[in-house]
């Protein structure tokens, strides 16, 4: 399994618009973070976590030119606005199979709704298959994927796991029975957004925290902030094997 950080900032991306704060200043490309998404390359599926506003230029700069489907976390702009430039795909593959909750999927009928409509539809517009996401497993051809249920101040998001790899975003509480799913992890990716606390995200101290009790073998963090400071400082200062992740850090999961 291969992992590609597509984006790793926060909603507004870094640097922000207007910014004189040091970090969206940097010069290091470590420092520049898009809207936060992966795609999961597993034996020969690829498979997308989010697709934000910034999901053409993420496929562009990292040259995938298949997708076989879209997982959503919730139903926030920086995770959903980038629905319609999946049209290329379509244009070559037909219907790209969607994965959410039922409140997703209906926000986005609402918002995208020319994609869903069935008559008089328009022919420029992409297409997709729908599947809502319970708390059950589901598989994607054979693929086994777990949804872990968790809560981003008192919205319900789900996060997944793929064998080894789990990806947890906008995070900030979990129950000890969806924590459960979590154990015996190669890879988890969670969300830490700056260091002081926040109402709806981890911050840095609770993600730690978090990484301490499901244990898994190593960690990279996401959905980063200008105010978690910058990425080589960060870095330095993280327990072994936690790792801040990057705009198109691509990283390798062993399948045992």
């Amino acid at each position: 399994m291969k992992v590609t950080f597509l984006g790793t900032g926060t909603s507004q991306g870094i640097p922000i618009i207007g910014s004189t704060h040091p970090v969206c200043l940097s010069k290091n490309p470590k420092d520049k973070r898009l809207r936060v998404s992966v795609m999961v390359e597993w034996e020969g599926l690829n498979i997308l976590i989010d697709c934000g506003p910034d999901f053409r230029m993420q496929m562009l700069a990292n040259n995938f030119a298949r997708l076989d489907a879209i997982l959503f976390t919730h139903e926030h702009n920086d995770h959903v606005a980038g629905l319609d430039d999946i049209r290329p795909f379509f244009f070559r593959q037909g219907n790209i199979p969607i994965y959410a909750h039922e409140r997703v999927l209906n926000a986005l009928k609402k918002r995208f709704d020319y994609i869903f409509v069935t008559e008089n539809k328009y022919p420029g517009a992409p297409g997709v298959s729908e599947h809502i996401v319970t708390d059950n497993d589901f598989e994607i051809e054979g693929k086994h994927i777990t949804p872990v249920s968790y809560l981003h101040n008192q919205l319900q998001v789900y996060g997944y796991r793929m064998g080894g790899f789990a990806y947890l975003t906008d995070i900030k509480s979990i129950s000890e029975t969806e924590a459960e799913k979590l154990k015996n992890l190669e890879v988890v990716v969670v969300s830490a957004l700056r260091i002081e606390p926040h109402h709806s995200h981890f911050n840095l101290a609770e993600a730690l925290e978090f990484i301490e009790k499901i244990k898994p073998n190593k960690t990279y963090l996401t959905h980063i902030s200008h105010l978690l400071g910058f990425h080589d400082e960060v870095e330095q200062s993280l327990p072994e094997n936690v790792h801040l992740a990057y705009d198109n850090l691509k990283i390798t999961i062993d399948e045992k």
